[in-house]
């Protein structure tokens, strides 16, 4: 594609298969950029869409993801890290397997993501956008491990505007709300559906591509003076409370 925003760039998407990532990919697909995927299943991407088999844990898969590349494309302009996973347990019943899962995808691998793409910017320039989730701020019971490493992509990001802003490189986050995902299936319980609803003052649960939306302006020349902040992609539903998983689902805890 000739054409768009984003001709002649080129983004690098962990998880963008799917969810959020694969709405990000789209867009950023329609709006003229290059794009190269990383994620676990890479089986089914768009037309021109370049897919790398990557566990965003593992930082020599991670390295060679962005390697690959920048061999490919010779440049490196957007980065959106996206992978993610979540899981339901209350503190006192939390497997330390279940935290550490939770954990290394959504954090350590935005750290690994975020160290080895600032490399390969260093000599040009870019920006990084981190997907971080309104539970960076609001608690949630049953999702600590997830609430946890949420709020330290929100730091990370933080820190690392600090440190890569004299490089030219812009790091910002996207805290999504609760949005139709694979990741948020309870969601679509009625009564679960209806109880998350009533917490979102814009009236509805929002779409990946509200989130996509919203990705492609932080990423775009319209925000280059933009760094270092979050922004919550929520419909309001920050401003309410959040949704009793336990009492929506007989869960225990």
């Amino acid at each position: 594609m000739n054409g768009g925003r984003f001709a002649g760039r080129v983004a690098f998407v962990t998880g963008g298969s799917s969810g959020l990532g694969a709405a990000t990919t789209a867009r950023f697909r329609s709006e003229g950029a290059e794009v190269v995927v990383a994620d676990l299943d890479v089986s089914d991407l768009p037309t021109g869409v370049t897919g790398i088999e990557t566990d965003v844990r593992d930082e020599q898969a991670v390295e060679a993801a962005v390697t690959a590349t920048l061999e490919r494309h010779d440049r490196l302009d957007i980065a959106v890290n996206s992978a993610g996973v979540g899981g339901f347990s209350p503190l006192m019943h939390l497997e330390e397997s279940d935290w550490n899962r939770i954990v290394d995808v959504c954090l350590k691998g935005v750290f690994l993501s975020l160290k080895h793409e600032a490399k390969a910017m260093a000599g040009t320039g870019g920006v990084i956008v981190n997907i971080a989730s309104i539970n960076a701020q609001q608690p949630a019971v049953g999702v600590g491990a997830y609430c946890a490493a949420k709020a330290g992509v929100e730091m990370l990001t933080k820190v690392a505007a600090k440190e890569l802003g004299p490089k030219q490189i812009r790091v910002v986050g996207v805290s999504p709300g609760i949005v139709d995902t694979p990741l948020t299936a309870h969601t679509q319980d009625p009564k679960t559906r209806a109880a998350y609803v009533d917490n979102i003052p814009l009236g509805r649960i929002g779409q990946p591509d509200d989130v996509a939306a919203a990705v492609l302006f932080l990423a775009s020349d319209d925000a280059s003076w933009i760094s270092g902040d979050t922004m919550l992609v929520d419909g309001a539903s920050a401003t309410e409370r959040y949704p009793d998983l336990r009492r929506l689902g007989g869960r225990d805890g």
